[in-house]
């Protein structure tokens, strides 16, 4: 029974997850769209879900960039009796960018390694969503890491730009 109560939950957050990014959509046609209030920049893709995971993960690993996981939420959804709509989550990062944020505030490590959600809406069109590095830095308090920061958004931009919709 608490496996099938921890299944429940999971899902009900990654749905909230999904909802939260809901705001920014209706800009997000473009890599460089602005973060909702909660700190989501939402990019449009031009492809189907299975699609712009495979060209995310390319253009992750073209960067040099660890990929760590790849996480399928509706599957695990599912497996709770739960419907969701396509929901793929992938973590990667560069550990020697991605520890600098950590060193300034430890706390920050709940927000690394990256993270970036591919999910298709109500209407079908598919998504790629991640935090607003900005916004990551104001949460965290970190001041002292504003190059990294720069770096880290222009990495995130360009990967979301790779499958972005024209």
């Amino acid at each position: 029974m608490p496996n099938v109560v921890i299944k429940l939950c999971t899902a009900t957050l990654l749905a909230a997850v999904v909802m939260l990014s809901l705001p920014v959509q209706a800009g997000a046609d473009q890599a460089n769209a602005a973060p909702n209030a909660a700190g989501v920049i939402a990019v449009r893709s031009a492809y189907d879900v299975g699609e712009t995971v495979d060209r995310l993960k390319k253009d992750i690993a073209a960067k040099g960039i660890v990929f760590f996981q790849e996480i399928d939420q509706a599957a695990l959804a599912a497996k709770a009796g739960i419907q969701l709509r396509p929901s793929i989550l992938l973590i990667f990062g560069n550990p020697p960018l991605g520890t600098q944020f950590i060193t300034a505030n430890p706390q920050a490590g709940l927000d690394w390694p990256v993270r970036m959600l591919v999910y298709r809406d109500a209407q079908g069109a598919v998504w790629v969503a991640y935090t607003d590095f900005a916004w990551i830095a104001k949460r965290h308090g970190v001041s002292t890491r504003e190059a990294q920061f720069d770096m880290a958004t222009q990495v995130a931009a360009s990967i979301a730009s790779s499958v972005a919709a024209h």
